[in-house]
């Protein structure tokens, strides 16, 4: 799929639906558009630096597990 973060919105909406077979339903069609939002945040995001590494992320889950069995 093309880069969609360049298009205009209405455009990106067209390009998700024209590759969508015929016989989508409804519930598909939802659920591809929002798929594709939440990838664009997530490059937008990734772009601008706003990512935590792996590594951090497992060390705060563990922080947090721990402070919320010690409650």
């Amino acid at each position: 799929m093309s880069d969609l973060a360049d298009l205009g919105i209405k455009e990106a909406v067209r390009s998700v639906i024209q590759s969508l077979p015929d016989n989508v339903t409804w519930d598909e069609v939802q659920y591809r558009l929002y798929v594709r939002q939440k990838i664009e945040a997530g490059l937008a995001d990734s772009q601008a630096g706003r990512v935590v590494d792996t590594d951090e992320m497992r060390s705060r889950l563990v922080q947090k597990k721990k402070q919320v069995t010690d409650q």
